[in-house]
């Protein structure tokens, strides 16, 4: 993870490109996984919302269809693929 982060703040634009990328997808799959734990815990939008500063009406448009399933998301996660 630290390669990409170097990646990303260095001179080549090609190599800085694919590692902010492959950032972008991590952080997506990451915040998937922690809406679905609040989920589980009992965090109701609102509070999701408050924390990733964003709106109940955003984070429920983006994370309502599996944010039940926090199980299968986290296995996704480990596997690499899209959450």
């Amino acid at each position: 993870m630290n390669e990409l982060a170097v990646a990303a703040g260095g001179t080549d634009a090609r190599t800085g490109l694919r590692a902010a990328l492959a950032l972008r997808r991590l952080a997506e799959r990451l915040e998937a996984l922690q809406v679905s734990n609040a989920r589980r815990q009992g965090w109701s939008w609102q509070e999701i919302a408050e924390a990733l500063e964003v709106s109940k009406q955003a984070v429920h448009q983006k994370h309502a269809a599996h944010a039940a399933e926090p199980a299968e998301s986290f296995q996704k996660l480990r596997r690499g693929k899209d959450v």
